[in-house]
């Protein structure tokens, strides 16, 4: 792969980073429209896991909530929205992956535009998918009976699971860069997910997992985020998990955007 010759992100003023990142939204944008495919996983993992968690585990976990399978969809369904930032995340890396083997970025990057704005495009359209994904997991866990009883709530919720989503995506944009293919992308990814995702209170109360792991738990950021969620969608404490969750997406932005910044503007 040829190096590029790209000019320097601190050679271009504020205003050139805008324009660029906003012509590679719109670049990428118009892709999608060109091959709708590209939006399946957007539009059926919500529908799928709302469906799957919901009748297959509603009704013995809800009876633990003490519920039944009408408390289980109040308790899943904010913490789905906390998952699906995570797997539109692992998404955006095997796509940079893929743009790298494929040439595109080859082509962006011998052209005078910021290298940081390639990496900014690709989370701004990301982010447009995971909130088509959010709006699609809430329509489906309308219909299952999920009662929205704060939209403010809902608003704020969508917002730290966007601050969070975005913070993860800067992971993945540097496994993408680093690693050789996309499959392997996958695989490390899902060596992360999985952990994090069963280790959490996404799909059930932390209450009854033996002590170490309900020590992991109250670490994750995952439980973190899905907590905050339920709490300021349904009612509950939200404080704590709110500000651990924004303290976790603004650390991890802060390491992270710079590695794969830099990892992209020296990959050869």
């Amino acid at each position: 792969m040829t190096t590029a010759t790209a000019a320097p992100d601190a050679r271009i003023p504020l205003r050139g980073h805008v324009r660029h990142t906003s012509a590679l939204v719109r670049r990428n944008l118009l892709w999608i429209r060109q091959d709708p495919e590209s939006m399946f996983d957007a539009l059926l993992f919500p529908i799928v896991f709302t469906l799957l968690f919901v009748y297959v585990f509603g009704g013995s976990i809800g009876q633990a909530l003490g519920g039944g399978q009408d408390a289980y969809v109040q308790y899943v369904v904010p913490g789905l929205m906390a998952m699906m930032g995570m797997n539109m995340a692992q998404g955006v890396g095997t796509g940079f992956n893929q743009d790298f083997n494929s040439g595109v970025m080859d082509r962006f990057r011998s052209l005078p535009i910021g290298r940081g704005s390639v990496l900014f495009a690709k989370i701004a359209v990301e982010l447009v998918r995971m909130l088509f994904a959010t709006a699609v997991l809430m329509v489906v866990g309308v219909l299952v009976g999920f009662d929205i009883t704060s939209w403010p709530g809902l608003l704020a919720s969508v917002g730290l699971s966007v601050l969070f989503g975005s913070a993860l995506m800067w992971i993945f944009l540097t496994l993408g860069v680093v690693m050789k293919n996309a499959q392997s992308v996958q695989a490390m990814g899902f060596l992360v997910l999985m952990p994090l995702q069963f280790g959490s209170s996404i799909f059930a109360p932390t209450t009854s997992m033996p002590g170490w792991l309900e020590a992991f738990t109250r670490y994750n950021p995952l439980s973190n985020l899905a907590d905050a969620a339920r709490g300021l969608m349904t009612g509950g404490p939200v404080a704590e998990d709110l500000w651990l969750t924004v303290g976790w997406s603004v650390a991890l932005t802060a390491v992270m955007a710079p590695i794969a910044i830099h990892k992209f503007r020296t990959k050869s």
